[in-house]
């Protein structure tokens, strides 16, 4: 194999391990260091599709827990918004004649500034069903236009007061709900695509990240380790509107 075929590989590799070690530090944040880094080379659409298989094998661990009951009543009408709207909204280009990665880049800079930020976020009523909806219909068509879910639905988490574990466990559930919804968009689960060896290629390289993040999680400080992740996420934002341009 010649170092022209081996490239996107190694990359696609390189990619997946780092964003594997971001979620074992953080747990979060896969999809959207792969997307950022990834859409600086290749269509976000295409970037997606590796993206399924290693986000959903590593979100699964993250669902286990006690608060699991207590999520699905609280967490329903986000899920059922993020499914809609991922599955069935119109194309972003088919509404504005805007390219699918000066979106990725605005999200990717706005949920940069927004870690930097560190606002507080009013509390929401978690029987307040409506907000959820809300929040869920928002983020799928986010989903939708660039791969990365974590706008609004982590503030939103963040407004519900959940304690760190059960935080975690909701982190889980929905990412893979968003997970499993951007599969169905992209007709991941047809025609084997699931099964190519780019997505094997990238599968392996998350596991390995997880396991290095997971090890190196407990030798530096996490506060400053997000600080730098926000400004690494506003940088490759920029760059993808850059190259947009």
């Amino acid at each position: 194999m010649s170092y022209a075929q081996l490239a996107p590989w190694l990359g696609i590799a390189a990619v997946f391990i780092l964003a594997g070690g971001v979620k074992g530090i953080t747990g979060m944040g896969l999809p959207t260091v792969a997307m950022s880094l990834l859409g600086l080379w290749m269509a976000p659409a295409q970037a997606a599709t590796l993206l399924v298989m290693p986000s959903l094998v590593t979100n699964v661990a993250q669902c286990l827990g006690p608060a699991w009951r207590r999520l699905v009543s609280m967490l329903w009408p986000v899920w059922l918004g993020m499914v809609v709207t991922t599955v069935w909204s119109p194309d972003l280009g088919a509404l504005a004649p805007i390219d699918a990665r000066v979106a990725l880049g605005a999200i990717l800079v706005v949920y940069g500034l927004w870690g930097l930020w560190k606002p507080v976020v009013p509390q929401v009523a978690r029987d307040a069903w409506w907000i959820g909806l809300v929040a869920g219909l928002a983020t799928g068509f986010v989903t939708a236009s660039t791969a990365v879910f974590v706008l609004p639905l982590v503030p939103y988490l963040q407004a519900l007061r959940l304690d760190k574990d059960t935080m975690i466990q909701a982190l889980g559930l929905c990412f893979t709900v968003a997970t499993l919804a951007l599969a169905a968009r992209l007709h991941a689960f047809e025609g084997g695509t699931l099964l190519a060896g780019p997505s094997f290629a990238a599968l392996g390289a998350a596991v390995a990240g997880l396991g290095i993040g997971a090890m190196v999680r407990a030798r530096i400080s996490a506060t400053t380790f997000q600080r730098a992740l926000f400004l690494v996420f506003i940088a490759l934002g920029a760059a993808n509107l850059w190259r947009a341009m």
